[in-house]
């Protein structure tokens, strides 16, 4: 053991991390009652710095994108992480504080002690965070991962983000887990596509042919982006934006100084827009809505985000919808039903997801295609879903929300209940998006409000907002206010007032 003396633990605040350094490695000291912790100082998703963070209820907060960790022990709590946090050794003389270089030796796999098998549909945020939590639990079994990609999960949020913007290359798009991972949980990862499920006797055909038969399932296939049903949307410019090989078709067929044409302002096309005029293209969003994400996040964010498009040169066009994309081998323009000529040498299209729910058309489903779970994600005996396909109970109303955090949230959920737990959704939902150099953090979940409240101007961040349902927070949109939406991630899972919410940001 070779420890350093780092600090004193009178230097450690009781209401948030304090940032110390052994060589190159970032550790955070946290007070425990009137002991303290020391554990890596970089959130395991994304390398947030987390003595930046908030402390709630127990639990560190990261910053960025509100990963939760035990201050106790340093176990994962919440999503996007998928790792606890590593703790380091650490000893008391006096006032002094002293740390041991080297971490404490990581958890193994659990023992294949179980002769269970367990199948999770598909590979992305939802099902790699179900099949990580299923070994983190102790499940000793079979897990099986399906994934209709042949590279192993990745973040998608990214893609419309960073990498479309030539800001990242496509195969520099983080892994969810690396191989090691797999290998060592004894994850086997199976390249195919579901063609049907059959519940009665627990099994799953691929349409490979093989069949393979489960004690226990969970469904994580995810939205398909709803394509566009239009003359000529079958040119070869015309694109869709899900996966890294769509991203690098987009970034094949695109050059600076071009002109792009983006049809629908949902999330993904907002981000893309922002991400394809920073690439150095032409862009016009033909919108749905006279304001961008008002229905999410109000008139008043919503007016600043289309303001900041709008002065980086990003154009807008309300008036009328695309009736047709024009051109012979390869896009030319797109034409409006009032029959308005945009001239385009691509086009992307983002006009929302739909489940990817058809091979399981045997099961309860809504209007939408998606699949009606309990509080526990359970879609029916032996089997669960989550994410974008999951319609579920938030605050006794059923809801689908399509948020990479939640998706995450919902299969660790799914995974205790695999296990025989009684886990229900009791978080906050969250999700970011990212338009030119500005994080906009959204928590909560709310569709109509009766008040709204802001510290600071949505035009000039930093800011955060707060809207209100009955005297109580139903939501908060922030920018460049991490620590606060942080410490409201944790905060807002128990009924929080208005008031009480102003205290504890301006604390």
């Amino acid at each position: 053991m070779a420890l350093h003396r780092v600090a004193r633990f009178a230097d450690v605040p009781a209401n948030r991390g304090l940032e110390v350094r052994i060589g190159d490695s970032k550790i955070v000291l946290l007070r425990v009652g009137e002991a303290l912790r020391a554990y890596q100082g970089e959130c395991p998703h994304a390398g947030a710095p987390l003595a930046e963070g908030a402390l709630c209820h127990g639990r560190l907060i990261c910053p960025w994108h509100k990963a939760a960790f035990r201050i106790e022990d340093g176990g994962l709590c919440e999503p996007p992480a998928l790792d606890s946090l590593k703790r380091y050794p650490l000893e008391l003389r006096d006032d002094e504080v002293w740390v041991d270089e080297l971490p404490l030796p990581d958890a193994h796999s659990p023992p294949a002690d179980d002769e269970r098998t367990f199948v999770i549909i598909g590979a992305g945020a939802a099902g790699t965070a179900g099949a990580a939590a299923l070994r983190e639990k102790g499940f000793g079994g079979r897990v099986l991962l399906i994934d209709r990609e042949p590279d192993a999960g990745y973040d998608r949020t990214v893609l419309s983000k960073f990498v479309i913007a030539g800001q990242m290359p496509p195969e520099e798009v983080p892994p969810l887990r690396d191989d090691d991972f797999y290998r060592e949980q004894r994850i086997e990862r199976i390249h195919g596509e579901v063609a049907s499920l059959d519940s009665q006797n627990r099994t799953v055909k691929l349409k490979d042919g093989q069949t393979l038969t489960y004690d226990a399932a969970l469904i994580a296939t995810g939205g398909t982006p709803n394509p566009l049903d239009l003359p000529g949307a079958d040119l070869p410019q015309v694109f869709l934006l899900r996966s890294k090989d769509q991203a690098q078709k987009i970034l094949t067929a695109a050059q600076p100084g071009q002109r792009a044409v983006i049809i629908g302002d949902s999330f993904i096309a907002m981000e893309s827009a922002a991400a394809l005029r920073e690439y150095g293209l032409d862009v016009t969003v033909l919108a749905r809505h006279p304001v961008p994400f008002a229905k999410q996040f109000g008139e008043t964010v919503g007016k600043a985000i289309l303001a900041r498009h709008m002065a980086h040169g990003v154009a807008f066009q309300t008036d009328s919808e695309a009736a047709q994309i024009e051109g012979t081998a390869r896009v030319e323009a797109v034409i409006l039903q009032n029959g308005q000529r945009l001239p385009a040498d691509l086009v992307l299209v983002g006009i929302g997801v739909s489940p990817a729910t058809g091979p399981f058309k045997d099961l309860p489903m809504e209007k939408d295609h998606s699949l009606k779970v309990d509080g526990g994600m359970r879609v029916i005996e032996g089997l669960w879903a989550a994410g974008d396909i999951a319609t579920f109970p938030l605050h006794g109303q059923p809801q689908r929300i399509e948020h990479w955090r939640l998706a995450q949230q919902h299969a660790r959920i799914a995974a205790a209940n695999m296990l025989g737990g009684d886990e229900r959704y009791l978080n906050v939902p969250y999700f970011w998006t990212y338009h030119f150099g500005k994080n906009y953090d959204y928590l909560g979940y709310v569709e109509e409000w009766d008040e709204v409240e802001f510290k600071g101007d949505p035009y000039h961040p930093p800011f955060i907002g707060l809207f209100g349902k009955n005297g109580v927070v139903a939501a908060a949109i922030a920018c460049e206010e991490e620590r606060a939406i942080a410490m409201l991630a944790e905060r807002m899972k128990q009924p929080l007032s208005m008031d009480e919410a102003w205290r504890l940001i301006r604390t």
